[in-house]
């Protein structure tokens, strides 16, 4: 078996509507809006990727073990520059808690800078400092 990428993972969350204020209009993914057994469902798109959003208690099956909103850290990689992205937090008025520091991601060295969502996840926004590197 050789695994090739990530297609999606899962938030819990507190409240739907102010993860998707905050992803969508803070961090500028697209809303996605699907059903599953007749229940409507909700994920963020961005790239190739999406993250879909459970509600706790209200979760769809199969599911973790221990779904809990504010338990996950991910590292997002940006086309916009990592300056620029600093810029448009900032008149978003979404606060920076650490960074920019450089770090290491999963193909060489990457500059992030780290934010909190609603539900006190840790994102990580960051660019790949290699230009080859996509």
């Amino acid at each position: 078996m050789k695994i090739k990428s990530i297609d999606h993972i899962v938030l819990t969350v507190k409240d739907i509507k102010k993860s998707l204020c905050f992803y969508v209009n803070g961090l500028n993914m697209q809303k996605e809006i699907f059903e599953t057994d007749n229940r409507k469902r909700y994920a963020l798109k961005f790239g190739n990727m999406k993250i879909n959003l459970h509600e706790i208690n209200n979760e769809f099956n199969p599911k973790a073990d221990l779904p809990t909103p504010g338990s996950e850290d991910l590292c997002l990689i940006s086309e916009t520059p990592i300056k620029k992205v600093i810029q448009e937090l900032n008149d978003k008025k979404i606060k920076i808690i650490e960074g920019p520091e450089n770090k290491h991601g999963a193909m060489g060295s990457i500059t992030s800078i780290y934010l909190r969502d609603p539900d006190k996840n840790l994102v990580e926004i960051s660019n790949y400092n290699d230009r080859f590197i996509r």
